[in-house]
């Protein structure tokens, strides 16, 4: 099984986290499957790839720790692909997704752990 973490903080209020993430998952070609106020869920359309390689992403919004300024959140990819190679399939989805991350002109992004 492929997994790949990263943790940011970003200066954004807790209210527009949701919406930002939900819309990078969509431009990333993922689909939002569940969104709850500390949990955003999604996953890969079938069709692209074969299913084992059909990578699953979580946020885990860290609102315990939240101030006016900052949030924290988690990312977790996964898929049920054997990470034979450094450049597998959820390598290369994570890697478009953190970019549009760092890339997207609502976050504005603090710090960047990957895990």
């Amino acid at each position: 099984m492929a997994r790949y973490t990263c943790s940011f903080t970003v200066a954004l209020p807790a209210d527009h986290l949701q919406q930002s993430l939900s819309k990078i998952l969509e431009s990333c070609n993922f689909e939002v499957v569940y969104n709850k106020a500390d949990y955003i869920r999604g996953r890969e359309f079938p069709g692209q790839v074969s299913f084992t390689k059909l990578v699953e992403v979580e946020f885990l919004i860290d609102s315990t720790t939240a101030t006016e300024t900052e949030l924290k959140f988690n990312l977790v990819m996964k898929n049920d692909e054997l990470a034979l190679k450094l450049d597998n399939h959820c390598r290369q989805m994570f890697d478009r997704l953190t970019m549009a991350i760092a890339e997207d002109n609502h976050l504005q992004l603090i710090e960047t752990v990957a895990g």
